[in-house]
């Protein structure tokens, strides 16, 4: 199964790749999101460990039952051959209605065939108010004139 764009990444494929990535976790779809990884991909992820679809796949589900109206933005930081460190940020709620702006980076490592088999996550939650948010998009992608990180001074 390959899952273009593949390495050796350009500056134009890894930022296509770190797209594509943004626009399948904005689905908030763990079937959708999970095949993007080898089948024995290994995550840290805060303090969590995962390898595996089945555990990704778990772990993403449980992440949107508790991250409501989960909107992401992703920006590439840097690329190699096989490589992609990106920084990102999130907006979501949880069940009580607070707000929260979620602040990481990452760092992948790609398999042959395009799929992720490393997946490195740190990241911080900031509560924030309602009036505060910066993402507004429906479900789904994020709109090509939606400004990214770096125009929203993130």
């Amino acid at each position: 199964m390959n899952r273009p764009p593949l390495p050796p990444f350009t500056l134009e494929t890894a930022t296509q790749k770190v797209r594509m990535a943004e626009n399948a976790w904005n689905s908030r779809d763990a079937d959708n999101v999970t095949p993007a990884y080898t089948d024995d991909s290994q995550w840290r992820n805060r303090a969590e460990f995962l390898s595996g679809h089945d555990e990704i796949h778990a772990f993403l589900t449980r992440k949107w039952h508790k991250e409501l109206d989960y909107r992401l933005i992703k920006e590439l930081w840097a690329y190699s051959s096989d490589r992609i460190a990106v920084r990102y940020a999130y907006e979501w709620h949880d069940d009580s209605g607070q707000w929260f702006r979620s602040y990481g980076n990452e760092n992948w490592r790609f398999a042959e065939d395009g799929r992720m088999a490393e997946r490195h996550a740190s990241l911080n939650d900031l509560p924030i108010s309602e009036d505060e948010r910066l993402f507004f998009w429906p479900h789904g992608p994020r709109p090509d004139d939606h400004p990214g990180l770096s125009e929203l001074g993130l």
